[in-house]
């Protein structure tokens, strides 16, 4: 998945505000601490992110 794809899912889910804001401020235990803007600039694949994302807040299959 390309970082770019990853992006318009999560403005497609939540908004590009809260996509920002979710991306920014918040702390996943998936992601061993970090937010998903960390998780990112450190490497971790963006398919990999989005799991940890959808896990979190519960998105449903068939948008996953």
């Amino acid at each position: 998945m390309r970082l770019t794809h990853f992006r318009q899912l999560m403005e497609d889910e939540f908004g590009a505000v809260r996509a920002s804001s979710i991306a920014r401020d918040h702390v996943f235990s998936a992601l061993a601490g970090r937010t998903v803007e960390q998780a990112l600039e450190d490497g971790e694949e963006p398919r990999e992110v989005w799991r940890a994302v959808c896990a979190e807040f519960d998105v449903p299959a068939a948008r996953r």
